[in-house]
């Protein structure tokens, strides 16, 4: 049983770590921005990434992220890759040269956001063509993780990267693209996020289009849409030309709400979607764009999913949204699963909002 360190009410659905209510969140913020901003300190500081976003008068600019990290000298950027020495802007990676980056293989169809709307995935697909499904399980899909992110989402759940050494680890745009093998049916990047190392992605996926123009290779993005929209544009472009899809994970849509979960303002994400999700309406025969939001016990409400549905729908009703069931993770670990009776309410109230395609993710997590 947590209690909000603000108003004093009492609920289980209120994590200790944060130590706010969501009425407060969304009510007194101002009040409470101080308290919030030390908790994501605090837990940036455990693993030695700057506590808060740089913004040094007449530091260097960082223009990847929609953070626009100010940094001194000698400080490091937010996602911790980039620092300024002697008046420039060091990359420790994210270029076509390293990255800080593992992948591996998994069969098709695999459990990836978009699988149910996926022709690689074959989910929407099975039951028109059950051959089609047999087919693609021979195949795998080239899922790369990216260790850092924009973000500081207390309810991280591949939060174990923060926990790895970037001393003398990295690999190469060509590595990347080499691991591509005639079993390869597509490509995913997520993370983490590959926003802070976006350059290297976009760099292997070059060398990748080059060495399989005569087959289908489907590349893909997971991420939190951070990144700064010339960048949005050239990752998008390439799923266009491989028929793969750019996955948001719309987190909240209050502002407020993802300052609280997430440490940053999520503008960025909102301005970049709503791009996205207007080019989407040019692609016909599959879905560029798809969207999904972690159910958060306590913190995203069915008020919140109605918020983020009708944003969706009023650009584009027919982009596919996931809701993903919560697991304990992280910062958040004292909150419970996402119950099952909350997940089938949030999906009813998505097709309220307008949305045509909805589904419940993770379903082996609801209780």
């Amino acid at each position: 049983m947590g209690k909000c360190k603000n108003c004093g009410s009492e609920s289980e659905f209120i994590s200790d770590t944060v130590g706010i209510c969501l009425e407060c969140i969304r009510k007194d913020f101002s009040n409470i921005r101080e308290y919030i901003n030390n908790v994501h300190s605090s837990s940036r500081k455990a693993f030695n990434l700057p506590e808060k976003i740089p913004d040094t008068d007449q530091g260097k600019k960082c223009k990847i992220c929609g953070n626009q990290c100010s940094i001194g000298e000698g400080e490091k950027g937010y996602c911790g890759l980039r620092f300024n020495k002697d008046g420039k802007i060091v990359h420790i990676g994210g270029t076509k040269e390293k990255a800080f980056v593992d992948w591996y293989y998994d069969p098709l169809p695999t459990n990836c956001v978009a699988d149910w709307v996926c022709p690689e995935g074959a989910g929407e697909y099975d039951n028109k063509n059950r051959i089609l499904r047999r087919y693609y399980s021979e195949f795998n899909n080239l899922a790369v993780f990216y260790e850092a992110c924009t973000f500081n989402c207390l309810f991280c759940q591949n939060w174990h990267f923060r926990n790895c050494s970037f001393e003398g680890k990295y690999k190469t745009a060509e590595e990347l693209a080499n691991a591509v093998n005639e079993n390869v049916r597509c490509i995913c990047y997520f993370g983490g996020d590959p926003t802070p190392q976006i350059m290297h992605a976009i760099a292997a996926s070059e060398l990748v289009i080059r060495k399989t123009s005569r087959r289908t290779l489907r590349i893909c993005w997971e991420t939190n849409g951070s990144m700064n929209f010339t960048i949005l544009k050239k990752i998008t472009d390439i799923s266009i030309r491989t028929g793969g899809c750019v996955k948001f994970d719309l987190k909240t849509f209050d502002e407020k709400l993802n300052y609280a979960l997430c440490g940053v303002s999520n503008s960025t994400t909102l301005s970049n979607f709503t791009w996205l999700a207007e080019k989407t309406k040019e692609i016909k025969d599959y879905p560029l764009a798809v969207a999904s939001t972690l159910l958060v016990p306590g913190y995203i409400d069915e008020d919140e999913i109605f918020k983020i549905a009708s944003f969706i729908s009023s650009i584009n009703n027919k982009i596919p949204y996931s809701l993903l069931g919560f697991y304990p993770q992280f910062y958040l670990s004292d909150l419970p699963v996402t119950s099952r009776s909350f997940a089938y309410r949030c999906k009813e109230i998505a097709k309220k909002a307008g949305l045509k395609r909805v589904k419940i993710g993770n379903l082996h997590l609801l209780k």
